[in-house]
């Protein structure tokens, strides 16, 4: 097995292929035609901190497969619950169990959740959680922040095509962290506001990461309690790695609906929406199904990693393994007189060199890191796992340094003497 990309036998043969009987060969955010060429397309395996290709070739995956994996590929725990699972069924009549004791799991887990349902991604959860606040409220309109992603659905897709402005008719929209924005577009709601819809900190592809405002939050809050609409936190990509009992807990800002997915059954579609009291009725009341939304073995994988991450204390093995990152990449780069900026929590990070609008150097940094055995995406936020221990983040670094030393070597012309590393958390 290679540490490095240096082969793509398999993989071209398998894109051929794909490109004869899938539409353009690939779709969604997996599609690597999005991120570089130089970028696998298709994997064989997984363990612990590491993704194997079907060349054989080896990555740190500081993409945690686009964030599902928390506590790493294959946790042995995890994987024995699922096969135990799977002897006795996955989709049958009815849901196992598994669906009562992960609801009780994620009620005593979760400060803001009084009761639980499932769906399968995390565009199922925000939809839900969408249409529960205008069956709640008998209102219509949701408030999100510019540019935010809630999903692939027609109302917050950021592909529109093949979708209609009805679709987002009722939508409305503001500056993340902004309250004047805010405000403006509260005004622009009226009497017609069922939600607002936030993700716990800023995370836009391609953008620096800004973390949430506590005052910002609290604003938000008050504006909900005054006209009787929901606050609604999404925490599809964040949750279980910020904080155990939903990303906002420490805040102390309560939220009336929370959307989850990613890490919460380690790599197993599932989608959960947790709520307050409150909101029971209107959750109840509207129809929300799926053919698949009931198996089983999603749901024991899910209470295995819920109890995996407790029992560790995932989310502070995610802290200092995200730390020690954070400050090797920074070393790094003052090292070679390059100016970053590497924002966002140290548990879901992302870097950005200044001056880079075409993402020149950073596409660049990317694939020079593939090269040395580190799979990261230039322009989305990587993600930390409970795997990631200190002889994982060593390996990464030793292939981030070479990409930090290739970034220096093709843009040596252009560094400016004041160039320097900066961390904005």
């Amino acid at each position: 097995m290679t540490s490095a990309a240096t082969m793509s036998i398999a993989s071209e043969s398998l894109a051929r292929r794909a490109a004869r009987v899938v539409p353009g060969g690939m779709y969604g955010h997996q599609a690597i035609r999005q991120i570089s060429p130089a970028y696998p397309q298709f994997f064989a395996a997984g363990n612990g901190a590491l993704i194997t290709d079907v060349d054989g070739n080896e990555y740190v995956d500081l993409m945690c497969s686009w964030g599902p994996i928390v506590l790493g590929h294959c946790d042995p725990v995890v994987s024995q619950a699922v096969r135990a699972q799977m002897e006795l069924g996955d989709c049958l009549a009815g849901p196992g169990g598994a669906f009562v004791e992960l609801a009780e799991a994620l009620v005593e887990a979760v400060d803001d959740a009084d009761w639980a349902l499932f769906g399968k991604n995390g565009t199922d959860a925000t939809t839900a959680c969408l249409t529960i606040a205008r069956a709640h409220t008998s209102k219509s309109v949701i408030l999100v922040a510019q540019g935010v992603y809630h999903g692939a659905a027609p109302w917050c897709t950021p592909n529109p095509t093949g979708t209609l402005p009805s679709d987002r008719a009722a939508m409305g929209y503001f500056d993340y962290n902004d309250p004047a924005s805010f405000d403006r577009a509260l005004e622009m709601a009226g009497p017609d506001l069922a939600g607002v819809m936030l993700t716990p900190f800023l995370h836009i592809e391609g953008r620096n990461q800004e973390l949430v405002d506590i005052d910002f939050a609290r604003h938000v809050r008050q504006a909900c309690d005054d006209r009787g609409a929901l606050l609604i936190l999404d925490d599809v990509r964040c949750g279980f790695r910020l904080a155990f009992g939903g990303s906002w807990e420490p805040l102390g800002v309560r939220v009336d609906l929370s959307a989850w997915s990613k890490a919460i059954a380690n790599g197993y579609p599932l989608a959960a929406v947790t709520g307050r009291d409150a909101v029971r009725e209107a959750a109840s009341a509207v129809f929300l199904t799926g053919s698949f939304w009931m198996n089983s073995t999603p749901m024991v994988a899910a209470l295995a990693t819920i109890r995996r991450l407790a029992e560790t204390d995932g989310i502070s093995l995610m802290r200092r393994a995200g730390a020690r990152l954070r400050a090797g990449m920074l070393a790094q780069a003052a090292e070679n007189g390059l100016a970053i900026r590497y924002t966002g929590p140290d548990v879901m990070p992302y870097m950005t060199f200044d001056g880079d609008t075409d993402y020149e150097r950073m596409t660049l940094f990317a694939e020079a890191a593939l090269r040395n055995g580190v799979y990261l995406h230039p322009r989305h936020n990587w993600f930390m796992s409970c795997a990631m221990d200190d002889e994982v983040i060593d390996r990464a670094l030793k292939g981030t340094d070479v990409a930090f030393g290739e970034v220096r070597k093709r843009f040596a012309a252009s560094l400016l003497p004041s160039d320097r590393s900066e961390e904005h958390p």
